[in-house]
């Protein structure tokens, strides 16, 4: 976590000076992730791309802010059609009261066995899980479970968790220990990148950020390989621009059986 200088003034020299720390922070972030993530990111993306060759399907779970990445990847512009979110009702974002809700619900035992039980998940697919600690009980059996209906599981999380804090599964284990594939994200443990002598908390979280982009190098690494084997990677256009509309019509069709945020 970067420390800065005392903060003078919001709008002044420091409070750019903090933006500009920030910006600093995250970008070392991503580069780091680059540099060292590379092998798994390509390990990641070719599993995807097996799997899309193969007929089968991709899901991807996230609770809380880890749900934002998970929905970055789903239904978007740029993005692969074939992409389903694995939505876990209270556990998405801040769209329950009180928002703590979400929280407790990570830690219930047996929701992920339930939640995959009455999905469309079946085995030959491909589920990403996305939980920054990788402790909680929720992501942690989100992975086990789907691995013994015969999934593949691609994990992203932070490797500095398990480090320092305790497993709240039963098992002990994290998320990590149940992926095929894991990606590292280099989270400090605590999401927060600058810290001041005149400001109580650390603040200015990046995993979001980070996250995002190394879960869409994955989806771009899919893509590279798809093409590369000869097949048309099932791409999504913007809504936005003209056309796009009727190409998405014709993927959503093509792939109807393998799309399920589709009406």
């Amino acid at each position: 976590m970067a420390h800065v200088g005392t903060a003078t003034s919001a709008v002044g020299g420091a409070g750019r000076d903090l933006a500009g720390q920030y910006l600093d922070a995250a970008i070392g972030l991503l580069e780091r992730v680059r540099d060292e993530e590379a092998g798994a990111v390509t390990e990641a993306g070719r599993l995807i791309a097996d799997t899309v060759e193969a007929g089968g399907r991709i899901f991807v779970f996230g609770a809380g802010h880890s749900s934002l990445p998970a929905q970055d990847i789903v239904y978007r512009a740029g993005g692969l059609a074939l992409v389903n979110l694995l939505a876990v009702p209270g556990t998405v974002g801040v769209d329950v009261m009180p928002a703590t809700l979400g929280s407790a619900l990570e830690r219930v035992d047996g929701l992920a066995a339930a939640v995959l039980d009455t999905s469309p998940a079946r085995a030959g697919d491909v589920l990403i899980v996305i939980s920054l600690s990788g402790r909680n009980a929720l992501s942690v059996e989100m992975a086990i479970n789907a691995r013994a209906l015969g999934l593949k599981v691609i994990g992203v999380t932070s490797l500095a968790y398990p480090q320092a804090t305790k497993s709240r599964h039963s098992s002990g284990t994290y998320l990590k220990d149940h992926c095929d594939v894991v990606l590292d994200n280099k989270i400090a443990v605590g999401d927060a990148e600058l810290a001041t002598d005149d400001i109580p908390a650390p603040f200015a979280p990046a995993s979001t950020v980070v996250t995002c982009a190394l879960v869409q190098a994955v989806v771009a690494t899919a893509v590279g390989a798809l093409a590369g084997r000869g097949i048309t990677p099932p791409l999504l256009r913007s809504g936005n621009v003209d056309g796009g509309h009727e190409w998405n019509g014709r993927i959503m069709a093509e792939y109807r059986d393998r799309i399920f945020y589709r009406s």
